[in-house]
């Protein structure tokens, strides 16, 4: 592990102030461990010179006051880098946050979600010592050993060189030990790291567990995960406890060597008792801060294992990234530049898939190979096919949670060359989307929160409507607070039903112009199904529609059908003509 990682300070402006001003305190210790040292070395040999007790005053009043001084500067210290540590999680966090949800479900559906949640909070949260303890002792382990060498040196050069001989020991044996507890330590963090993704997935499928009564063969799993995570935590307990026995002992005998040489000396005669004091003052000093920083070590490897996996994942490039180092050329038009982002219209802008192409990490075969459509403004296009056929996929495209791996996605005025998609704001973007989803998600907030997700700024007034017009407001009033309802995780305090209205409502509200549903009335009953039906028919006026189902349901109500099989487009058919095979659509345009 290296002291101080790059990438943290990369990703954690806050914490390079706090560095120097580590420096500067450090620097301040050390002046004062060294005039701490003199004055208490001249306060006890003056009376072995026949130096009174009160011309010693001015002598212990400047003592005292060095001592509070560098008592101030040690609370002054921990007090800043606890401070500094609380600004650098928080802003890690809020990045990482920002970054996975700019990754998209398509990155993080190949991820363990637990494992994420547990390095943005009990592993960030570890940063703590690292901050607090090992940094500021780092600092002091580099300043003071040189600092009181050179003032030994000056004093007596005999134990300035036992010093230099044996100061090396210790980091040496620290070093050594530090790469086991490395090792360690990272395999306690990954079995942490399990235990807590595997706890919350079993929480998140309980009701399913318990259903096919498995939920007692995963309270086995979930004991054995703990239990190897309790073995990993006292091995690095017995190591980090090995390494203070070790340190110390190295310490100590280093000290001792220099104590024995010094008192032979002074009995001798060959020494001045105040310069004898000094010596054996500062000793100590030197091997203090090399010490505790081989403690402080272990104490912080937690939190930088956990700093350094969140550090792996902001260094993931984002969707777009890729599409901008294929080589590829940017389209026509208002290009890939390096201005400000272009702004798109989906109210009148035409969005053209140009054998796009799209391979996820990890696969094979294309979710979707070398697709060619045209999407109109005002169009209701329906995309049938079986399941695996690459409807979703599509989707994910338009939404930009995935970015093609072949072709491209123009949007663009018709009779104006297209732009790349990519080159479009994101956030703006994606407001002119609304997105109903088979299963919406519903978070642990009121009901209101849930329906303005996607305009946290709507008034009371527009929640109620959008709610009104999804059919939702009736059954929203029966509840113990209304809108104020706390709706639980994934709203489990509501129906299937419920919850799909409460997804319609959000789209309602946010009234952007391109709608896409996934098959928004599946796994519904018959009845609920109709009313969803109507309330979608209601939604679907006046927008561009993408609507992905099994059935042929929704076909008579489309302006064009589209099949997918296999990722290929082999059918789009309507009222502007019939394109088989997957061929180009601009002919239709």
């Amino acid at each position: 592990m290296r002291p101080v990682d790059p990438r943290l300070l990369r990703h954690a402006a806050a914490a390079r102030g706090y560095l120097v001003l580590t420096v500067l305190l450090g620097l301040a210790t050390t002046a004062l461990i060294l005039a701490q040292a003199g004055l208490l070395a001249r306060a006890l040999a003056a009376p072995a010179a026949g130096v009174g007790v009160a011309a010693l005053g001015g002598t212990l009043g400047v003592l005292l006051a060095v001592l509070a001084a560098r008592a101030v500067a040690a609370y002054g210290g921990e007090l800043a880098a606890l401070r500094a540590a609380a600004a650098v999680k928080s802003q890690l966090r809020r990045k990482l946050t920002a970054h996975v949800l700019r990754l998209g479900p398509a990155w993080l559906g190949g991820q363990r979600t637990g494992e994420i949640t547990t390095v943005s909070t009990k592993g960030l949260d570890a940063l703590d010592p690292y901050f607090a303890r090992f940094l500021p002792q780092l600092v002091l382990a580099v300043l003071v050993p040189v600092a009181v060498l050179v003032r030994v040196g000056l004093a007596d050069w005999i134990s300035a060189l036992v010093i230099a001989v044996t100061l090396p020991i210790i980091p040496v044996f620290a070093v050594l030990i530090g790469l086991q507890t490395r090792a360690q330590t990272e395999r306690q963090w990954q079995l942490l790291a399990r235990l807590g993704g595997h706890f919350l997935d079993v929480v998140e499928g309980l009701p399913t567990l318990k259903l096919f009564g498995r939920a007692q063969a995963q309270t086995a799993v979930i004991r054995e995960v703990t239990d190897a995570h309790r073995h990993a935590t006292m091995r690095t307990l017995r190591v980090a406890f090995l390494s203070a026995l070790v340190l110390e002992l190295s310490a100590a005998i280093a000290t001792a060597l220099v104590a024995v040489e010094v008192g032979l000396r002074l009995l001798a005669g060959h020494m001045h008792y105040q310069t004898a004091l000094l010596v054996l003052l500062l000793t100590p000093e030197a091997y203090l801060p090399l010490r505790a920083v081989g403690l402080q070590f272990h104490a912080s490897m937690e939190g930088v294992t956990a700093a350094g996996r969140a550090c792996e994942i902001l260094d993931i490039p984002l969707p777009e990234t890729p599409l901008l180092k294929t080589g590829t050329a940017p389209p026509a038009g208002r290009g890939l530049g390096s201005g400000p982002p272009a702004q798109a219209d989906l109210r009148r802008d035409i969005i053209f898939l140009n054998g796009t192409s799209l391979v996820y990490p990890g696969r094979d075969a294309p979710a979707l190979d070398r697709v060619s459509l045209a999407i109109r403004p005002g169009e209701r296009i329906a995309v049938t096919g079986p399941s695996g056929a690459g409807k979703s996929s599509l989707l994910a495209l338009l939404l930009r949670f995935a970015t093609p791996t072949g072709g491209r996605i123009d949007a663009g005025p018709a009779g104006v060359p297209g732009t790349d998609i990519a080159a479009f704001d994101l956030a703006a973007w994606r407001r002119q989307i609304a997105w109903v989803p088979q299963h919406p998600y519903l978070f642990d907030g009121t009901v209101a929160s849930n329906i303005a997700l996607g305009r946290p700024e709507a008034s009371p007034a527009d929640i109620d409507h959008a709610a009104s017009l999804a059919g939702a407001a009736e059954f929203i009033g029966t509840l113990p607070d209304g809108y104020r309802t706390p709706m639980g995780e994934r709203g489990a305090r509501l129906s299937a039903g419920q919850r799909q209205r409460i997804a319609l409502a959000r789209a309602f509200l946010q009234d952007a112009p391109l709608l896409l549903l996934d098959e928004p009335a599946a796994h519904l009953d018959p009845i609920t199904a109709r009313m969803i039906t109507g309330t979608i028919e209601q939604l679907m006026a006046g927008r561009t529609v993408i609507l992905i189902t099994h059935g042929r349901a929704w076909a008579g109500r489309a302006d064009r059908n589209v099949t997918l099989d296999q990722g290929r487009l082999v059918l789009a058919a309507g009222c502007f003509g019939t394109v088989t095979g997957g061929r180009a659509l601009a002919a239709s345009t």
